[in-house]
Formats: C-alpha cells, structure tokens, sequence
C-alpha cells in the first residue's frame, strides 16, 4: 500500500469547511480533522463536524477545548446580539461583530503544530473572499503572510524538513460555486451547520449572515438545501 500524504484539514462542520475535507481527499490526502470547542454559543457545529469526519472516514478528528469566551468581544462568544436579516451590501461593509478576533490565526496555530508533529507539509483551511462577511482572516493576503511566517516559526521549516503550504481551495467561489463542487465529490450537506444563532432544537434560524448566504448558494446553485430552519420552509427562509 502507497502511503498517501497527510494534510491537517480545519473542520467546523460548515459548509464550507465540508467541502474542503472533501476537497483535500479528492486531491489523494491522508485527512487529519481538527476542530475546535473554543466557547461558541452552541456545540451544534461540533456534533456537525462529528458527523463529517465520521462520514468521511478520517484518519483522525481531533477537537482541541480553548476558550475565547475569556476574551469576549464577538456575539459568538460573548453575550452580544447576532446581527439578523442585514442587506448584502451591510454583509459587504464593516466588518460584523459576529468576527471572533484572531480565530483563524489561533486555530491555523493549533494546526501548524499538528502538521508538524505529524510530518505534514500541508494544512487546509476553508476560508472564502467573495460570498462572506467581510472578516479580516479569510483574505488570500492574510492567508499569504501566514504561509511565510509558519515556515519561519517551526523547527521542520527552518530545517528544510518541511515546507508548509497552506491550501485555500475555495478563496476565490462562490457559494453557489462551493455548493456545486461539494457536490461532485459527494458532500452530504445535511450533514453540515452553517447557523450562528440556531434554536435549541437544532433549526438553522435563517436570519443571520451565514444563513443568508447559505441560503444564496443554494438558490443560485439550483438545488434545495437540506438543513432545516426554524418555523419556515426552503422557500420562505
């Protein structure tokens, strides 16, 4: 049996980060799942990455306990209103409070030293410039510098053992774009949770950002999304 490269894959259990798992084993990695319980509002998107890496029959998932809620400062992990039913143009604007402060450099940390440990050169992540909520960390600019600065601040790297790439397969589509592709490789969205602000029960709200824009894709992708949202149908949310 060929050993296939390993690469450690950034899972939330969102759409987006479904779609880079599956992305990655397309692409004939050896998958290493990690996500985070880091003090979001609700474990949901965990039980959703659970599922995804369980479906997707990952070497390993790995979910690593920090606690930004320390720090606050996001309605994620602060008791701060999730903003609702904004305009694609307030989404395009300022840069939202549902932004939780340095949370890709933190976690893209966390995966730097697993990859290292592990031998990997690669980590992907799956974060989107064109249909998202304007955060800071998810700019190939931003994705660029932190490549540079990884290769500098590991012993593999500075050794020339390693040479860390990180992977940003969806920087650059849309959601719709996302969606369709995720498909192709057999992505089981139901599977997946996209909501900032879900009900105790489970049921994305379909107000928030993230729901919004789920919700975009799949409309412009041409296909229903199977997730449920609260008190509405497909069509009314």
């Amino acid at each position: 049996m060929i050993d296939r490269p390993r690469a450690v894959v950034l899972l939330s259990g969102g759409l987006d980060s479904a779609t880079t798992l599956a992305i990655a084993q397309s692409r004939g990695f050896d998958v290493y799942a990690l996500s985070f319980r880091y003090g979001q509002r609700h474990n949901i998107e965990l039980e959703a990455a659970r599922r995804i890496a369980d479906r997707s029959r990952v070497t390993r998932h790995m979910i690593v306990d920090i606690d930004l809620r320390l720090f606050g400062g996001s309605a994620l992990t602060d008791d701060i209103e999730v903003p609702k039913n904004r305009k694609p143009e307030e989404m395009a604007g300022e840069i939202p409070i549902t932004y939780v402060p340095a949370r890709n450099t933190i976690f893209l940390s966390f995966a730097l030293a697993w990859a290292e440990i592990l031998g990997s050169e690669d980590i992907f992540i799956g974060v989107n410039a064109l249909d998202y909520s304007g955060y800071p960390d998810c700019r190939s600019e931003y994705i660029a510098a932190y490549e540079c600065m990884a290769n500098l601040a590991t012993r593999a790297g500075v050794e020339r053992k390693q040479r860390l790439k990180i992977h940003t397969p969806l920087i650059q589509m849309t959601k719709a774009q996302i969606i369709k592709r995720g498909l192709e490789l057999g992505v089981d969205y139901s599977l997946s949770h996209s909501c900032y602000d879900p009900a105790e029960t489970g049921e994305a709200c379909g107000q928030c950002d993230s729901c919004q824009l789920r919700l975009k894709g799949f409309r412009e992708a041409g296909v229903s999304d199977p997730v449920k949202y609260l008190g509405k149908t497909l069509e009314e949310a």
